[in-house]
């Protein structure tokens, strides 16, 4: 393959990429809409996100295992084409569970081409300095998507309605998948001999999809103490714990559990969740705030995150790994926890009539700049202590852990919020007031669960980071989420 090839494919496999990752955000401007027309509760829209997180994170590792054995190319374009159609499923939804269903496909079909996609740009560039500007192009995009989701959602759905935040998916996976075809080496993979350990991702993903629906539904109707919801979340818990028997025991298992006594990939997991958890809740609650309190319309809560998602994309493209090295990894996650955690306090204390430049702009700057430095830093120090072998399959857990973290976080958070609202609307309050003070305990709750998740980073602190490469540019800092599809390469 020439030179010039190797560009173009991996233009294509960006040009995918950026159409999943907008999709985890696209939705968010939309939700009010969504809520409106197909008369979802206010807990139970979470599913509108939460469906495509859970498959795409319960799948994810599955589908890097499926690149190595039947070859990355073909599950690269199956996924696309498998995100496409649920793509226009989600656009034609008039039911609440059509839309859901089809944002799960979505998911599965993210998780496809996503776990794959590092995998070809690691044959495609073998030599370290073009490797390491081709996954900065990709870390760039990968991050940059979320900007394009907020703001192509505010767009589409200001000026026509929400449907077309997925019916703009159609055209492009088409091209893509035409040109992934003519631009993507084939590759054969090495057969199906090994197994997929399809019990296992089985497992997994419905141990979330019913842990996410008992807080969503019968936790949020008739609180934690029901007997349904016992009963559930019981079964949830005993779902995880097949599945970790699963890994323990199976001869080719999706999740290899010896990873765990490595102190950092742990410790790192354990953070990774918790300050996803709370990190995601300004996107799906802080998008319900600034339409519904603050009286936005899409287009312009589009714009009102751009500040945070694009400090983020140019942070981790040209900034987070020379500060890596200037201050240290350790110094890079504490710094970034804690400015995430002034942000979610800044918007809990957001009044009913707030103003964008004194209770909005400062929140998305701080997370932004918190986002961007902490997230790289625990990549880092998630990696310090991976061998070679099992150093994809430690990126894709950890990125697994996002997923998950985001999932359930959101779905605990949105529930809180409900719950309080509902409490004060029952007593008089008017309901501006009420959902305002939801979203409060909301945040609040949030900024606690990255409290505690700088707490537990103090048990990577005398973790050593990996070696700088090219220079001055982190072997395997160039973007936590492409880091996913290392899976199948570090497991081959």
């Amino acid at each position: 393959m020439t030179d010039t090839a190797r560009w173009n494919a991996l233009n294509v496999l960006c040009l995918g990429v950026l159409m999943i990752v907008l999709d985890v955000t696209v939705a968010n401007v939309a939700l009010p809409a969504i809520q409106e027309d197909l008369d979802f509760t206010q807990s139970s829209l979470a599913w509108v996100i939460n469906a495509y997180m859970i498959a795409f994170a319960g799948l994810l590792l599955l589908s890097g295992r499926m690149g190595d054995l039947v070859g990355r190319r073909r599950v690269f374009v199956i996924g696309l084409v498998v995100f496409s159609v649920a793509s226009a499923l989600c656009g034609f939804a008039q039911t609440r569970e059509m839309l859901v269903a089809a944002r799960f496909l979505q998911g599965a079909g993210g998780a496809m081409s996503s776990a794959v996609a590092l995998g070809i740009i690691i044959t495609l560039f073998p030599e370290p300095a073009d490797r390491a500007k081709a996954l900065g192009r990709y870390a760039f995009v990968a991050s940059a998507g979320g900007s394009v989701g907020l703001l192509a959602g505010g767009v589409l759905t200001g000026s026509i309605n929400w449907h077309w935040i997925f019916f703009i998916n159609v055209p492009i996976g088409i091209v893509t998948v035409l040109l992934s075809m003519r631009l993507l080496d084939a590759d054969a993979g090495v057969g199906m001999g090994d197994g997929m350990d399809i019990p296992g991702a089985v497992l997994i993903t419905s141990a979330l999809m019913l842990g996410v629906y008992t807080i969503v539904e019968p936790a949020a109707k008739h609180g934690w103490s029901d007997g349904l919801v016992l009963g559930l979340g019981a079964g949830a818990i005993a779902l995880l714990g097949l599945f970790i028997l699963r890994e323990a025991t199976a001869k080719d298992p999706l999740v290899p559990l010896h990873i765990f006594r490595i102190r950092s990939i742990a410790v790192a997991n354990v953070v990774q969740v918790l300050s996803v958890a709370g990190m995601f809740s300004m996107f799906f609650l802080g998008a319900l705030y600034i339409q519904g309190i603050l009286g936005y319309d899409p287009l312009h809560t589009g714009l009102a995150f751009l500040p945070a998602t694009a400090i983020m994309g140019v942070l981790s493209w040209r900034y987070s790994a020379r500060l890596v090295t200037r201050f240290g990894a350790w110094a890079c996650l504490m710094a970034g926890l804690v400015l995430t955690i002034g942000a979610l306090l800044l918007f809990a204390v957001a009044p009913v009539d707030g103003e964008y430049v004194r209770h909005v702009l400062p929140v998305m700057l701080l997370l932004g700049f918190g986002g961007g430095i902490s997230f790289p830093a625990l990549m880092n120090l998630a990696m310090a202590g991976a061998t070679p072998d099992v150093a994809g399959l430690a990126s894709g857990v950890v990125g697994t852990a996002a997923q998950i973290g985001g999932a359930l976080g959101l779905a605990v958070l949105a529930t809180v919020a409900a719950d309080r609202t509902q409490e004060l609307v029952a007593g008089g309050t008017p309901l501006p007031e009420a959902l305002t003070s939801g979203y409060h305990v909301a945040f609040t709750v949030s900024a606690g669960l990255v409290a505690v998740g700088t707490l537990v980073a103090f048990g990577l602190r005398n973790v050593a980071p990996p070696a700088v490469g090219h220079h001055g540019q982190d072997a395997i800092e160039p973007a936590p989420m492409p880091t996913l599809a290392e899976e199948g390469a570090g497991r081959a």
